[in-house]
C-alpha cells in the first residue's frame, strides 16, 4: 500500500452502533496510512457504490433489512466487482463462513471478536490479495489477447490432443465452429492418418512436437499444408495439458510450387533449345548427303539403305519439332470464356473412352456461368490430356471419375479425381517433364504440353496421389475481373 495514501473503506451495516465500533477500531490501526471510512445501510445504494468502484475495501454485514450480505456480495461479484469484500456477522457460523467464500468474499469476521489487530491483518491480506489478483487478471488478459488475436491457430488440448480451447484463427482455418472443434482432436484433422503414430512417438520421446509439417483436412475436406508445434505444460494446480500452434503455409507451398514449376519449365526449354540446335545441324548434313547419294546410287540395295536413313532422319526431325513445341510457351489468345463450357467440351472429347471402359462420371459444380479470361481450345486440350490420363489409370468397369469446380476467393478451383492406380511420390515430381511416361506406348509429351498451357494462363496445377487409391489434379484458374 502506498505511504500516506488514504484508504477508502465502506462499511455496509444498518446498525449505527456496530458501524461506530468497527470504524473506531479501524482508525486505531497504526501502519502509516490514513483511512476514509463511510457507511451505507441500504442494499441498493450499497450495490450502486460497489459497482462504481468508489472504495478500496468493503465490509458487509450479514443482515441488511430483509436481505443478506451474502446476496449483496454475490450480486456485486456478478456485476464485475474486483475490490475485496469482507463479510461481518454477529455470530460465528461455519456454514456462513463457507457460503461467504463461495459467494466471493475474501474474508469472514465475527463482530464480537473484532480487534484492531484482526482488522489490520484482514485489510492488509485483502489488499495484497486484490493486488495479486489484479496483476494475475492483467496477465491473463494479455495472454487472452495474444490467444484470440493471433493470426495463427492457437489451441489448448488434453494429453490425447483433444481440443479444450481454440482461438478464432484456428476455427477459421479448419472451417469448424469453436463448439465443433471442442469435440475433435488434432488427429481427427490429419489428412494422412499414419502421421498419428509419428506424433505420439515424438511427444512421448521429447515432450513436444517442434515445427512438424502436416497436411490437415478442413471441414469441407480441403487439404491444407500446416506447420504444427505442440508443447506439454502444467497449469497452476500441476495438471498437465498441451498447447500448440497451427501455422498455415498453404499459400507459401503454392508459391513454392509455382516457382519450382516455372524454373523447371525454363530449364527444360533451355535444354530442349540447345539439344535441338545441336542435333539439327548434323541432321541437316545427313539430309543433304542422303539426297546427293540417292541421285548417284542406282543399285537396289544401297537405295533401300538410303531410304532407311532418310525415313529415320525425318522421324528424328519430327521428334525434335514435337519436343520444341512442348517446351515453347504456348501461344494463347485470351478471350472471355465460360469455364463450365470448357470442362463440358473436354468431357465430350473423352466420352468414347469413358463409355468403352464403363467409367462412372460424377460432376460436382454449379450450372452457373463461370467466366475466366482464357484460350478455349488450348484449355480444352489441357483438360482432355488430364482426363485421358485419369481414364487410362482406372480399371474397366470399376473406374470413377469426379470432376468439380468450386469458388476460392479470386480463383476457380477445378479438381479431376480418379480411383485408379495412383502415382508414386517420386514420379509426381517428374510428371510434367517432356518424355517422362509410365505407359509402354506413350511419348510423355501430353502432360508436358498441359503444364505449358496452364502456365501460359498463369494457372497453378497440383497433383495429389496415393498408390492403389487414385490421383487428384487440382487446377487454380483466375476469375475474370469484374
Amino acid at each position: 500500500m502506498p505511504v500516506n495514501k488514504p484508504l477508502k473503506i465502506l462499511i455496509i451495516d444498518d446498525d449505527e452502533d456496530d458501524f461506530f465500533i468497527t470504524s473506531e477500531l479501524i482508525k486505531k490501526i497504526d501502519n502509516g496510512h490514513s483511512f476514509t471510512i463511510d457507511s451505507c445501510s441500504f442494499y441498493k445504494a450499497a450495490l450502486d457504490k460497489i459497482c462504481k468502484g468508489e472504495y478500496d475495501v468493503y465490509f458487509v454485514d450479514y443482515r441488511l433489512r430483509g436481505q443478506t450480505g451474502l446476496e449483496l456480495i454475490h450480486e456485486a461479484i456478478n456485476n464485475g466487482c474486483e475490490e475485496p469484500l469482507i463479510l461481518l456477522t454477529g455470530l460465528g457460523n461455519r456454514e456462513i463462513d463457507v457460503l461467504a467464500m463461495q459467494a466471493g468474499a475474501v474474508d469472514y469476521l465475527v463482530k464480537s471478536e473484532l480487534t484492531t489487530e484482526k482488522l489490520e491483518r484482514c485489510i492488509r491480506y485483502a489488499l495484497e490479495r486484490f493486488t495479486y489478483l489484479k496483476a494475475l487478471r492483467a496477465n491473463e488478459q494479455k495472454f487472452r489477447n495474444f490467444f484470440e488475436n493471433s493470426r495463427d491457430g492457437v489451441f489448448m488440448a488434453d494429453e490425447q490432443l483433444m481440443f479444450k480451447d481454440v482461438n478464432h484463427a484456428a476455427s477459421l482455418l479448419c472451417g469448424y465452429t469453436k463448439e465443433e472443434m471442442l469435440h475433435l482432436s488434432i488427429y481427427d484433422l490429419l489428412a494422412d492418418k499414419e502421421n498419428q503414430h509419428l506424433i505420439e512417438k515424438e511427444l512421448a520421446a521429447a515432450g513436444e512436437l517442434s515445427d512438424k509439417e502436416l497436411d490437415l483436412y478442413t471441414k469441407n475436406r480441403e487439404r491444407i499444408n500446416c506447420i504444427v508445434s505442440v508443447t506439454r505444460e502444467k497449469d497452476g494446480k500441476g495438471h498437465l495439458y498441451m498447447q500448440g500452434i497451427i501455422h498455415d503455409i498453404t499459400s507459401l507451398k503454392k508459391a513454392e510450387k509455382i516457382t519450382l514449376q516455372t524454373e523447371k519449365l525454363k530449364s527444360t526449354q533451355r535444354f530442349v533449345r540447345i539439344l535441338a540446335h545441336e542435333v539439327r545441324n548434323p541432321l541437316n548434313n545427313i539430309y543433304l548427303s542422303s539426297d546427293q547419294l540417292t541421285s548417284l546410287i542406282q543399285a537396289e540395295e544401297p537405295a533401300f539403305l538410303l531410304d532407311i536413313i532418310t525415313r529415320n532422319s525425318k522421324r528424328i526431325g519430327n521428334l525434335i519439332t514435337e519436343l520444341l513445341n512442348s517446351a515453347r510457351p504456348a501461344e494463347i489468345i485470351l478471350d472471355k470464356i465460360c469455364l463450365r463450357s470448357v470442362i463440358e467440351e473436354s468431357i465430350n472429347s473423352a466420352s468414347d473412352r469413358i463409355m468403352l471402359k464403363n467409367i462412372r462420371l460424377e460432376r460436382n459444380y454449379t450450372m452457373d456461368s463461370l467466366w475466366i479470361m482464357g484460350d478455349f481450345e488450348k484449355l480444352k486440350l489441357g483438360f482432355v490430356n488430364i482426363i485421358i490420363n485419369a481414364i487410362e489409370a482406372m480399371k474397366d468397369n470399376e473406374g470413377k471419375l469426379t470432376i468439380g469446380i468450386k469458388n476460392d476467393n479470386a480463383n476457380y478451383v477445378v479438381t479431376i479425381d480418379d480411383n485408379g492406380s495412383g502415382i508414386s511420390e517420386e514420379n509426381i515430381t517428374k510428371l510434367f517433364e517432356p518424355y517422362f511416361t509410365s505407359k509402354s506406348n506413350g511419348m510423355g509429351l501430353g502432360l508436358a504440353a498441359t503444364m505449358n498451357i496452364f502456365q501460359s494462363h498463369s494457372a497453378l496445377i497440383e497433383v495429389q496421389s496415393k498408390i492403389n487409391h487414385g490421383t487428384s489434379f487440382i487446377i487454380n484458374l483466375k476469375k475474370m475481373s469484374a
